[in-house]
């Protein structure tokens, strides 16, 4: 059963879908906020589709219980990594997927995007897809399990493009190790839209900006 989500469109019978995955200890309704500040008029229909990831104990947190895709257990974040959890949201990613190519979009109209932790998903997760997506947004990421990119990323996505934005004073998620990610990427072939800007963990205006300048084109089908 897909994970419970917030929906919000644009316009009547939409063809077109972005799945938007929340940061740790969020919800679906993080991002919810950036539906009027991103979409462009012009663009056709979209479904925009803000799921809550399942609640689970967080190590670095003392235990305690938050919404989050994976466990963290430690500061270095690239390290020791939770690669169960990742798998198992990367399935419900999936379930995601189908379920709104059930609903008549096709997966080349499909986006996917996230922040931090749900960045990390729909990064490592859209080039493990099998058909061709309309792109892939990771805000403030990173790829994890990097090392297994080449035995199983998809040749369906290997030409899907990538937009990777990223706080150069970020002390949650480095700037450097979103760099890494981003030269790892290239280093395979795909392509990747790089921006960085001076801000923390967060969003901010001139992203959204870029990200729309980004997204209109791929929405002009």
């Amino acid at each position: 059963m897909p994970l419970p989500c917030i929906e919000k469109t644009t316009g009547p019978n939409p063809r077109h879908a972005v799945i938007w995955l929340h940061g740790l200890g969020a919800d679906g309704n993080d991002f919810l906020p950036i539906v009027p500040e991103l979409v462009d008029p012009n663009w056709p229909p979209l479904r925009f589709v803000f799921p809550h990831a399942p609640v689970r104990p967080i190590t670095i947190n003392g235990g305690m219980a938050m919404r989050a895709w994976y466990d963290i257990s430690g500061m270095e974040i690239a390290q020791r990594q939770d690669e169960a959890g990742i798998r198992a949201s990367i399935g419900l990613l999936e379930e995601l997927i189908q379920r709104e190519t059930a609903r008549g979009t096709a997966a080349a109209n499909i986006f996917l995007a996230g922040f931090s932790q749900g960045g990390a998903i729909v990064l490592s997760g859209g080039i493990r897809h099998t058909h061709k997506l309309g792109g892939i947004i990771a805000l403030s990421t990173y790829l994890p399990m990097a090392e297994k990119t080449d035995a199983e990323a998809s040749a369906g996505n290997r030409a899907t493009p990538i937009f990777m934005a990223h706080g150069m004073l970020d002390p949650t998620i480095s700037h450097a190790l979103g760099e890494m990610s981003r030269d790892y990427l290239v280093q395979r072939g795909y392509t990747v839209d790089w921006h960085a800007y001076p801000m923390a963990h967060q969003v901010c205006m001139e992203e959204i900006a870029d990200l729309r300048a980004w997204m209109s084109p791929r929405l002009a089908n």
